[in-house]
């Protein structure tokens, strides 16, 4: 396997972030990705720092079976560049 090339599941997060800009819902993952991009990370980049955030989010969901948790996944989205589990 490529290791450009996401798997099904990465892509599947890719895809999800890309609906959250699209539908502006919620609202900062598309502030989030113009701030990123103000620093020069490239759009692509970007949306792998999101999905990393994501990814975080759904991870407690089925480890933990907590609900999903909007102000983690928002303040995880405020910390990037830096990746949540960096600080750990």
């Amino acid at each position: 396997m490529n290791q450009e090339e996401p798997s099904v599941a990465g892509k599947a997060i890719l895809d999800a972030v890309e609906q959250q800009i699209k539908n502006n819902d919620p609202p900062k993952v598309k502030q989030t990705l113009k701030r990123l991009k103000s620093l020069g990370i490239s759009r692509k980049e970007s949306i792998k720092f999101i999905a990393c955030a994501l990814s975080i989010e759904i991870f407690g969901v089925l480890k933990n079976e907590e609900e999903f948790n909007p102000q983690r996944y928002n303040e995880n989205l405020d910390k990037l560049p830096e990746l949540p589990w960096e600080d750990e």
